[in-house]
């Protein structure tokens, strides 16, 4: 395994992504967003045209999914999409569109999540089971991650506000996770690098930390950060990532790939088949 053996025995810390990890909710928040535009721009999304087009859209969202950082630019990608932005140009250069459409339409960072928040905390009061229907929790994930918390020091470190991500692991998953246990970027915008570090902190006993993410570009930052250098990096290969992406990350001797029998292992601490020590 790159970046040294598990061990079989002891306490180790574990911190997951959520989504493209634990639960795929673009089905979820490709409507959340739809529902968004709607209050945004009505003359835009109010209309049968939209309406016609939902489904086109929702199915392009979910090809975009790989570059989504934080839930609220779901809102900015459909209206991108609705103008006829494609999904090979918003792959190749969200980075730079997002700030540079949010700007064109004054759009505040703060207002937008706000709204997207509250879209779906409306819809999860008036429709809680109509809300869960289109996330679902990737199969071969939850009972390992059960397996996991009586074992080792379990986080979800996610980029999903930490209420729905508790709502989505105790009814979709049947696993309770303690809210205290889920840092969430939403809000505080704190860089996955600094919760793993404070996580760290907490625990200076582990026997060994790792880190499990669908998104290449938060485990390259990582992979950069001398301060971080103890931590097992893992790219799922399920999850909101490419070909492409998967192809980058078998070229870092940081990070491991890592696919649904390696994650069951790995959350048991047992070792992993396959992978090399560098």
């Amino acid at each position: 395994m790159r970046g040294g053996k598990c061990a079989a025995t002891g306490t180790n810390l574990i911190a997951l992504d959520f989504d493209g990890v634990v639960c795929d909710s673009c089905g979820e928040s490709s409507l959340s967003a739809f529902k968004a535009a709607a209050l945004l721009w009505p003359e835009i999304f109010l209309t049968p045209e939209a309406e016609a087009r939902k489904d086109e859209l929702v199915e392009k969202m979910r090809a975009v999914r790989p570059v989504v950082e934080t839930g609220y630019e779901n809102i900015v990608q459909i209206r991108c999409l609705y103008e006829g932005v494609s999904v090979d140009e918003m792959l190749a250069s969200w980075e730079r569109m997002l700030p540079a459409r949010m700007s064109q339409w004054g759009l505040n960072r703060a207002e937008m999540v706000q709204l997207f928040g509250s879209v779906r905390d409306d819809w999860i009061a008036a429709d809680l089971n109509g809300w869960l229907a289109p996330n679902r929790i990737y199969e071969g994930v939850a009972e390992p991650v059960r397996t996991a918390m009586g074992r080792h020091e379990v986080y979800i470190v996610t980029t999903k506000q930490a209420h729905y991500t508790e709502i989505l692991m105790r009814d979709m998953a049947s696993v309770p996770f303690p809210p205290d246990r889920i840092f969430s970027q939403t809000v505080s915008g704190r860089p996955k690098g600094e919760v793993l570090a404070a996580l760290a902190a907490r625990h200076p006993d582990a026997v060994a930390k790792i880190f499990v993410e669908d998104k290449l570009s938060t485990l390259e930052k990582v992979a950069r950060d001398p301060s971080l250098s103890d931590w097992q990096l893992y790219l799922v290969d399920w999850g909101y990532n490419t070909l492409q992406e998967r192809a980058r990350a078998a070229a870092n001797p940081a990070i491991s790939i890592l696919d649904k029998r390696q994650f069951e292992q790995l959350m048991a601490a047992e070792e992993l088949a396959g992978l090399t020590a560098p």
